[in-house]
C-alpha cells in the first residue's frame, strides 16, 4: 500500500511539475489533505519531494538532450555565442540567479510560513492561475526563443522566486512571464522546463551536502528509487502532452483547474 502511494505521487509530480499547476502544492494537498504519502513526514518530506524533482530533472535531460546539447556547444563556443540564439545557455544562468540567491537565504522561511498554511497555498493557485490566463490570453505572439535577450531573462528569473510559494508553481510563474514578454506558448513553456535545471539541481545538491540527507535516503532508498522512476516517466509523457497541446490551445483550461483545486481546499480545511 505504501509503495502504492509513492507511485501515485511520483505519478502527480511527473505530471505537475510541467503542467502549471504547482507540483509542490499537489505533493502538500495530496499527502497532507487527501492522505497519500501521510506516512512521509518531518524531514523526510521535503527530502522525498526534492528526489521526485529530480525525476523529473532527468525527464527534461533526457527529451531535450540533443536541444540541450547543441545549446552548451554554442554557448561555449566563442564563434557562435555571439550569434541569435547561440547566447540561450547563458540566459538561462542569468535567469537562474535570483532563484538561487532567494532559495539559499530564505528557503527555510518560506517552507515554515507557507508549507502547510492551505489558505495561502489555495489563495497562490487561484492569483497565479488567473495570471496565467490573461498574460497568455493578452500576449501577441511574435518572438521566440531565440529572441529573448537578458533583460527578458532577468524578468523571467525574477517571477521564478514566486515559485518558492507553494501554490504559485515554478513553471507557472515562468511561463506567465515568458507569455508576458510575447514569447510563443511553446517556446514559453521550453524556456521554463530549461530554467528549472539549475535550480532544481542545485537545490539537489546542498541537500545532498548534508549528513542527514543521505542517513534518510539510505534508510528508505526503495521508496526514493520508485518514486523517482515513476516522476522521471510520468515526466517525459507529460512534456509530450503539453508541447503539443500549447500547438493549438491556451492555458485557460489550468486557470479552470487551479481554481477549482483552491476550492476543494478550502472546503476541506473549512469543514
Amino acid at each position: 500500500m505504501r509503495m502504492l502511494e509513492v507511485i501515485i505521487l511520483g505519478a502527480v509530480q511527473g505530471i505537475a511539475e510541467f503542467l502549471p499547476i504547482s507540483s509542490s502544492a499537489h505533493l502538500i494537498i495530496f499527502r497532507n489533505i487527501f492522505g497519500i504519502g501521510s506516512f512521509i513526514t518531518g524531514k523526510m518530506d521535503l527530502v522525498f519531494d526534492l528526489s521526485l524533482h529530480f525525476g523529473t530533472i532527468l525527464a527534461i535531460i533526457i527529451f531535450f538532450f540533443n536541444e540541450l546539447l547543441t545549446m552548451i556547444k554554442r554557448g561555449l563556443n566563442p564563434k557562435e555565442v555571439h550569434k541569435k540564439g547561440g547566447n540561450l545557455l547563458w540566459l538561462i544562468v542569468v535567469a537562474s540567479i535570483p532563484a538561487a540567491i532567494f532559495g539559499v537565504l530564505f528557503d527555510e522561511f518560506f517552507e515554515d510560513i507557507f508549507r502547510n498554511n492551505f489558505i495561502l497555498i489555495s489563495f497562490g493557485l487561484i492569483f497565479m492561475g488567473i495570471l496565467l490566463y490573461i498574460f497568455d490570453k493578452d500576449s501577441k505572439t511574435n518572438r521566440s526563443i531565440n529572441d529573448l535577450t537578458y533583460k527578458d531573462a532577468i524578468i523571467i528569473g525574477i517571477s521564478q522566486v514566486l515559485a518558492l510559494i507553494p501554490g504559485f508553481s515554478r513553471s507557472g510563474t515562468t511561463i506567465s512571464a515568458a507569455r508576458y514578454l510575447k514569447l510563443n506558448r511553446e517556446d514559453a513553456a521550453k524556456f521554463s522546463f530549461f530554467l528549472s535545471l539549475p535550480v532544481v539541481l542545485g537545490a539537489c545538491l546542498l541537500k545532498l551536502l548534508k549528513a542527514s540527507t543521505w542517513s534518510l535516503i539510505m534508510s528508505n532508498l526503495s521508496i526514493f528509487i520508485v518514486g523517482i522512476i515513476t516522476s522521471f516517466v510520468v515526466g517525459v509523457l507529460t512534456i509530450k502532452v503539453l508541447l503539443k497541446y500549447l500547438d493549438n490551445h491556451n492555458f485557460k483550461v489550468f486557470m479552470i483547474y487551479r481554481i477549482i483545486l483552491a476550492a476543494i481546499v478550502l472546503l476541506c480545511v473549512i469543514f
